[in-house]
């Protein structure tokens, strides 16, 4: 209590400021380090000192004052601390002995602790192993499953344990020696992939061009499936115009355009490259990957384009095609599906280079194959490839303008088989009437080719009026059609319908004509074989007009736009004149048969004084023949032709009785000989008479009958027969009586007319009185005739 008031005493009476501040600082027991070193950092350490010391003192006096003050006090307490110092000595043998069994506690506690902080040490030490011991482990890991992956040819998976590895764990590695090897082995293992997986996609490649070929054929049966199906369709609608039941408007055809199902055609594994080109990506090279892809399968096009030398190409060119349509498929479906490995530029640059090659080949072999049966077989099947792969979007029409260029030659090669086919058929024809037993020879030979006359099913047998050769060179002509538009259909041009009339007409005019007309010149046949031919042109002409809508039908061209007149084939105006060429022929046979029965000048007696009883035995063999000819040219040779058989024949007739009399064998000739003469020419005007009327010609040429084709005949023995000859003169009775006979030739033959009145009836004055009249008139015609010229 009484302390403060000195305090403040010492404080008033001592140095203000610092000293006051130092002062507080100790006697509230404040640390004097932040003073201390103020004044050593102020480089005032002797003020420092010299504070204390004052400090010191002030203390001193305050204590010296205070023991002074409480020196009583003191005293007793000097005495309380001895005794306290006696309870100190004895608690500090306490003290001692506690601190000597805590001595001996605290040495064992101390050996444990030491051991303790060591354990810690090594704890530590051992988590930390642990720690990159889990570490090392896991990369051991990764690098574990990174040799499964590729000992099972799993390479993704591998690189993308590798790529784990790198990012995350590479540099992390806590050992060295472990990392070092890892970082080692990264490389050597993306290079043991690459190798790997470019083994793989060279096998690949050796597989996929081994397969392209079974692709491609695959991928062209189907195209040729599709194709039937639609040819099959319009055959059924080709039909259907035919029977003509409801109209062409009635009928609704939907023609299947079905799609081509990859999957079905391109059976083949593209794992193998879609890996390849995944796992060069992935190592980052994927530019080197499609260099090395393109740039093999550029050698192996180049390969595909090379043809077999010791293998008719015949033989090989379907190999050939499919090998070129699959390796296209392969690379379509590369360009479409492998992200980028192709461009379409490189794919477009293949295709220039195998249709450059492609060309050159097929004009190569065209040019030199000699069977148009092969021609086509290659074209078919030039043609379903350019089928196939137009659908995956390539460019085709260089083949089909090979195909074009070729058409010639090919139809060429066909006209030369059908030439040889129809030589054949004509050397082997007997020149008979065709006869059909059933109704499926009719149909056949007869409705096939629409040579019906009628539309009422005939009575079997039925004999035709052609011969086997028709039918027979029908089906040839059908042939050459259908082969002609198999050519050109699916080819450059869509209206390939003109194409096909200009081939058929060619074979018709240059192939059949050609050797109708050589069998006609050739000399080796006779009448029936030419009254045959004259008939089988006749029925051919008229088959023109099926040949044409049969091109046209098979050509999808409407029947009706080739029916005009105007659309008809050129072929069916030369077979026109084929036939009166045949007709022609036929006539020359005839006549010169004729004139085989016809020896008026060495049958007949021409000075007879009598007159013959029997008639003249040449003319009933002559009429016979007629008889027999017309016969049969009514069975088979249209009216037109019967009528110009018949009346040729017997104009022939009439200009060989007029010839006898002009024959410079008959010196002089009587009326007996002109009266026998006179006695045939009626057997043959009844004939004439009666064939015109039986062979129904009388309806169609009312005005030129059979008869007046002997009218030349006839008038001359009216005129040697007249009593009157010499009104011959008069041109009145003339263009009356005798308007077919020539003047001169009359003059000719009356210089021949001696009349003689010493025969068997000379004595008869009736008989006498007429002729010595006709002898008087006739010498007056001869006279006249004479003056006339």
């Amino acid at each position: 209590m009484d302390a403060k008031p000195k305090r403040r005493t010492i404080t008033e009476n001592g140095d203000a400021g610092e000293d006051l501040v130092l002062t507080t600082l100790i006697g509230n027991g404040d640390d004097l380090g932040p003073v201390v070193r103020h004044a050593f950092e102020i480089v005032r350490p002797e003020a420092l000192l010299h504070q204390l010391k004052t400090v010191v003192k002030k203390k001193e006096v305050e204590i010296e004052e205070l023991c002074k003050t409480h020196y009583e006090e003191f005293i007793l307490a000097v005495d309380e601390l001895r005794g306290v110092l006696v309870d100190a000595e004895e608690l500090k043998g306490e003290l001692s002995t506690d601190n000597f069994k805590l001595q001996e506690v605290g040495s064992a506690l101390l050996i444990k602790l030491e051991e303790l902080l060591e354990s810690y040490a090594i704890k530590k030490n051992v988590t930390e192993a642990i720690k990159m011991s889990q570490i090392c482990l896991q990369v051991l890991d990764l690098c574990v499953e990174c040799n499964n992956h590729i000992s099972k040819g799993q390479f993704y998976p591998a690189l993308k344990t590798i790529d784990l590895i790198e990012k995350n764990y590479l540099w992390s590695i806590p050992v060295k020696a472990l990392r070092m090897v890892i970082e080692k082995r990264v490389p050597v293992i993306k290079l043991h992939i690459e190798k790997k997986v470019c083994s793989q996609f060279n096998e690949w490649l050796v597989h996929v061009r081994s397969s392209a070929k079974n692709i491609g054929q695959t991928a062209i049966g189907h195209a040729a499936s599709v194709r039937q199906r639609d040819e099959e369709m319009l055959e059924r609608q080709r039909k259907a115009e035919e029977q003509n039941v409801f109209g062409l408007g009635d009928f609704a055809y939907m023609l299947d355009v079905e799609e081509i199902d990859e999957d079905s055609v391109l059976k083949f594994d593209m794992t193998p490259l879609y890996r390849a080109y995944h796992i060069h990506t992935c190592l980052g090279i994927q530019e080197q990957f499609r260099e090395y892809y393109y740039k093999n399968r550029v050698l192996q096009l180049s390969s595909d384009l090379q043809i077999s030398s010791t293998q008719p190409f015949v033989e090989s060119y379907q190999t050939f095609l499919a090998q070129i349509a699959g390796y296209f498929i392969v690379e379509d479906r590369v360009l479409r599906t492998a992200g980028g490995l192709l461009s379409a530029d490189q794919v477009e640059t293949m295709w220039e280079i195998a249709m450059t090659k492609m060309t050159s080949v097929l004009e190569e072999q065209f040019s030199h194959m000699d069977s148009a049966t092969h021609l086509l077989l290659v074209k078919d099947y030039l043609t379903l490839l350019g089928s196939t792969l137009k659908q995956y979007g390539y460019e085709v029409r260089p083949l089909l303008e090979v195909l074009d260029r070729s058409r010639d030659k090919y139809h060429e090669l066909l006209l030369q088989e059908c030439r040889q086919q129809i030589v054949n058929i004509l050397a082997n024809d007997t020149y008979e009437q065709m006869l059909m037993k059933k109704d499926t020879d009719y149909e056949n030979n007869v409705l096939s080719f629409n040579l019906q006359t009628t539309d009422i099913m005939p009575a079997f047998p039925f004999i035709a009026s052609f011969s086997s050769m028709v039918p027979n060179a029908c089906r040839i002509v059908r042939s050459f059609i259908k082969g002609s538009v198999d050519f050109l259909s699916h080819g450059v041009h869509s209206n390939f319908y003109e194409l096909v009339k200009k081939y058929l007409d060619k074979l018709l005019i240059d192939v059949l004509n050609e050797a109708i007309l050589n069998t006609i010149s050739s000399g080796t046949i006779g009448v029936s074989q030419a009254m045959q031919i004259a008939a089988n042109v006749s029925v051919l002409e008229r088959a023109c007009d099926f040949f044409l809508r049969h091109a046209a039908q098979l050509c999808g061209i409407p029947v009706r736009s080739v029916e005009r007149p105007q659309a008809s084939l050129t072929a069916k105006v030369v077979l026109e004149t084929s036939r009166d060429e045949a007709y022609f022929s036929l006539l020359n046979l005839v006549n010169t048969k004729l004139d085989e029965f016809m020896t008026l000048t060495e049958s007949i007696n021409w000075t007879s004084e009598e007159i013959a009883q029997n008639g003249n035995e040449s003319m009933s063999e002559v009429i016979f023949y007629l008889d027999t000819l017309l016969s049969t040219a009514q069975q088979i040779l249209p009216e037109e032709a019967l009528y110009k058989v018949g009346s040729g024949a017997l104009d022939h007739i009439s200009n060989s009785i007029v010839g006898a009399f002009l024959s410079d064998s008959v010196k002089r000739f009587n009326a007996n000989a002109v009266m026998v003469i006179n006695n045939d020419l009626k057997m043959l005007e009844a004939f004439a008479d009666e064939r015109f009327h039986s062979t129904k010609l009388s309806e169609k040429y009312k005005e030129c009958s059979f008869r007046g084709c002997l009218i030349e005949a006839r008038q001359l023995i009216n005129l040697l027969l007249s009593s009157q000859p010499e009104t011959f003169m008069n041109p009145v009775i003339r263009e009356k009586n005798y308007n077919a006979l020539d003047y001169k030739k009359v003059a000719c033959i009356c210089e021949k007319f001696k009349d003689s009145s010493d025969g068997i009836f000379g004595s008869l004055s009736s008989r006498h009185t007429k002729q010595s009249t006709r002898k008087k008139s006739m010498d007056m015609l001869k006279k006249r005739l004479k003056d006339f010229n």
